[in-house]
């Protein structure tokens, strides 16, 4: 309806269009209302990885639609094509050429011939393992008399059963591939031909284990004087009985320890009397009465929770305004080195203000009144990602790093006894640690073994 359509009409005409209007309002915010409150009282959206901190494992699959399973697999229109790369200089080559001439049987063996193709195909040789034995000699010297024992080079020790090899892939297959002892004992005798008790496992387990321990220290003592520490938590079963595993994650360590409770008082016992500038964890109250000079909540954790909100409150703008909020503070994060300081002020400060304008804002819904009394509780821990170059936005590197332990527990239903939470903690924190300096993991494992046994050491007969 146009201005001058209005400028024809009569005052009776115009004000029953007012009150036609008036009574559409009307309408629309009782089914408004009556909308928001079925959303109140009904019940809350189904929890999921993208709302809570469930696992997205228990996420409900659910079925592709019929397009999407009718489509054609592979590689997307104008998919750039990869292949194998050729080894520069392979172990072995066959050279394929026919001996004798299938028309006339004229000797072949000598013609050079033109080189038609090359493939190379990569194969495992039998893993099959070596048995070494070691015979010590008692020798008398025919001068002096004198008896004397020959010393058996590193890694042929006369106490040695397992070269380091083997007792390091033992504790691979243990640890990082969560089998159990009676799979490990028979992937032993498949693929490597060797027969072993999973008594002999254990005790190479347990010398894996205190080897590791002597390890830990170290790796303890870097954390301690780290500035910034991401700590985060999960459950553990140890005889039988709940347990909790914590990690605590630096730019160059990594500290692995599996403890009887879920208190502040590990925090304190690991720490001793050291305090972190910065810590990086999510909302447990265990973590947040952490020493440190600073906090910075994982961003991660609280779209999630703010998620939950706006599933529950589609039509309630505050939960998604913080959202944008963070998220606008996570890509600044990343964006940092691309923008001058001067930009890089200018828009933290922004960031400031409208975070301010927000935790101000009336709020009725219990949920997002929760999250909004929390951001006001902790508004100092918000946004020091975007005062520290050395400040992450989240706490996924904590995740990253429980994720094994996770999966070890559900595969192999947990520890049997202290001794083996203890022992893989160490074993964690060893392998972790090596890993950020690019240290494979197998590698990490042989060298708490010492050298091994193949090829002979010098001075092994």
């Amino acid at each position: 309806m146009t201005k001058d359509v209005l400028a024809q009409l009569s005052r009776e005409e115009l004000i029953q269009l007012i009150l036609a209007q008036a009574e559409q309002l009307t309408q629309m915010q009782a089914d408004y209302e009556a909308l928001r409150l079925k959303l109140e009282k009904g019940k809350k959206p189904p929890t999921n990885s993208s709302n809570s901190s469930q696992p997205p494992a228990q996420d409900h699959k659910r079925s592709l639609p019929s397009d999407r399973r009718k489509r054609k697999h592979g590689p997307p229109l104008g998919h750039e094509k990869h292949e194998r790369k050729f080894v520069a200089k392979p172990d072995h080559i066959v050279a394929v050429k026919v001996k004798t001439c299938m028309n006339c049987h004229a000797d072949l063996s000598l013609a050079e011939g033109v080189l038609l193709d090359v493939n190379q195909i990569t194969e495992l040789p039998p893993a099959k393992a070596e048995v070494i034995e070691v015979r010590q000699y008692e020798l008398t010297c025919p001068e002096c008399a004198k008896a004397q024992v020959g010393e058996p080079a590193v890694g042929l020790e006369m106490e040695r059963a397992f070269g380091a090899r083997l007792e390091a892939t033992v504790v691979y297959y243990r640890q990082e591939q969560h089998m159990s002892y009676q799979r490990t004992q028979t992937a032993l005798a498949n693929l490597h031909d060797v027969e072993i008790s999973q008594g002999g496992i254990g005790k190479i387990m347990q010398r894996a284990g205190n080897q590791a321990l002597q390890e830990v220290e170290p790796i303890l003592e870097i954390v301690r004087q780290s500035q910034v520490i991401h700590s985060d938590e999960t459950s553990s079963r140890v005889n039988g009985v709940n347990w909790w595993e914590w990690v605590f994650c630096t730019w160059t360590a990594v500290l692995h320890v599996i403890r009887d409770n879920r208190s502040v008082d590990v925090i304190k016992a690991v720490m001793a009397k050291a305090q972190a500038q910065v810590r990086v964890s999510d909302c447990w109250t265990g973590q947040l009465k952490a020493p440190a000079l600073q906090r910075q909540l994982c961003m991660a954790h609280q779209l999630r929770n703010l998620q939950s909100v706006v599933d529950a409150q589609p039509l309630l703008f505050w939960p998604r305004s913080m959202q944008t909020l963070f998220r606008y503070a996570i890509h600044l994060h990343h964006q940092r080195l691309r923008l001058t300081p001067e930009q890089f002020t200018v828009q933290t400060t922004r960031i400031e203000r409208l975070c301010n304008w927000l935790l101000m804002r009336s709020l009725s819904p219990p949920e997002a009144h929760k999250l909004q009394h929390r951001y006001q509780k902790y508004r100092s821990c918000l946004f020091v990602l975007l005062y520290r170059t050395d400040v992450e936005s989240t706490n996924n590197v904590d995740e990253r790093a429980l994720r094994p332990s996770v999966i070890h527990r559900k595969v192999t239903g947990g520890f049997r006894s202290e001794w083996g939470a203890t022992a893989y903690a160490a074993l964690a924190s060893v392998i972790d640690t090596a890993e950020l300096s690019g240290v494979l993991a197998f590698d990490a494992i042989q060298s708490l073994f010492g050298s091994p046994s193949l090829p002979i050491p010098t001075g092994g007969e």
